[in-house]
């Protein structure tokens, strides 16, 4: 696929997300994609889910509610694809809001996506699961 090609899918997987259409993103990755979240284990969506997809949103969506990506800017080279844009959901157990910006590092290979490495304010995000008073928004 062009680096064009690859940024429509990732702009598609992010539509998908935004509006909880988990199945058209694992369509779009294969099943034993690399998957890896970085940040503190107190967010149960953050660490490695690399096979686990599925685990991972589940996580997501068990946590929080109105999670979105809102991407701003892509850079594609090659298979890869970096996405630099916001994050934002409400935490279910402290009712604390999410907004921090984030970057993905996608691979895209044969049309699917092979490897995603996400990094956020993951402080701020492990703050607003633990209920703290910090502002979880940059």
């Amino acid at each position: 696929m062009s680096e064009n090609e690859n940024v429509r899918l990732i702009e598609t997987i992010y539509a998908a997300f935004s509006s909880g259409d988990i199945q058209t993103i694992l369509n779009n990755s294969t099943s034993n994609a690399q998957w890896i979240n970085h940040g503190p284990a107190t967010v149960p969506y953050m660490g490695d889910f690399s096979g686990r997809l599925t685990a991972f949103f589940r996580a997501i969506g068990e946590t929080t509610t109105d999670a979105k990506v809102i991407p701003d800017k892509f850079v594609a080279q090659g298979d890869t694809v970096v996405a630099l844009a916001r994050y934002t959901a409400t935490v279910r157990s402290t009712g604390a809001r999410i907004d921090t910006p984030l970057a993905h590092i996608f691979t895209v290979q044969n049309g699917k996506v092979t490897s995603w490495i996400g990094f956020s304010d993951s402080a701020a995000v492990a703050a607003a699961h633990a209920g703290a008073a910090a502002s979880a928004s940059r």
